[in-house]
């Protein structure tokens, strides 16, 4: 079995190397890490709706890099800050999984960092050959 990790270098909050990978690859199972409405090492300004299209958008580029998309997702874990976003954040997440929607966890937690929503997924795409 191969192993790939992509992103193993990433830097995270106030400039400092994270620990883990964004995402590892193991026999068409790709295991992406929790992504943050993180841009350029800092949460980005705002609320549920553009901090959910951003960690979206994190979450759905390492996708593409490793060769996977939105319809490889089996499974996402949510975490959100504010309970009370919970229909804003299914309305939006919907926009980008409503056509193969993947199955879920969705809970209220305390985030590591100062964000409101954070996802982590896991994608399977058949070996080519």
């Amino acid at each position: 079995m191969t192993i790939k990790r992509y992103g193993a270098e990433q830097v995270g909050a106030g400039g400092k190397t994270l620990p883990f990978a964004r995402a590892v690859e193991a026999d068409g199972w790709l295991y992406v890490s929790g992504q943050v409405a993180m841009e350029n090492g800092e949460i980005i300004e705002g609320g549920i709706i553009p901090q959910t299209h951003k960690t979206i958008a994190n979450v759905t580029a390492i996708l593409a890099e490793a060769g996977y998309g939105p319809e490889h997702v089996v499974r996402c874990g949510v975490w959100l800050d504010d309970p009370r976003d919970f229909w804003t954040f299914n309305k939006i997440y919907q926009e980008y999984f409503g056509a193969h929607p993947p199955a879920r966890a969705c809970v209220q937690s305390s985030m590591m960092v100062d964000c409101k929503v954070e996802i982590d997924c896991v994608a399977y795409k058949p070996k080519e050959g």
